[in-house]
């Protein structure tokens, strides 16, 4: 079992590990926003596409028995 800590330096550890992170710059951000932006436009549009097709397939099958 863990041993408990007090809240100072539990505190304590988490500055010194946060300082070791290599955050990303505001070039990298702006890139990663606007591929996760267009990657979801396509997800959309496929989806859309799909879901019309299904529907225009299962639509053809069911009149079909008329």
């Amino acid at each position: 079992m863990a041993s408990k800590t007090n809240p100072f330096t539990f505190l304590q550890q988490v500055r010194t590990e946060v300082a070791k992170v290599t955050w990303p710059t505001r070039r990298e951000t702006v890139i990663s926003t606007i591929m996760v932006f267009i990657m979801v436009a396509f997800a959309a549009t496929f989806l859309f596409v799909a879901d019309q097709a299904i529907g225009y397939g299962v639509g053809a099958i069911m009149s079909a028995g008329r």
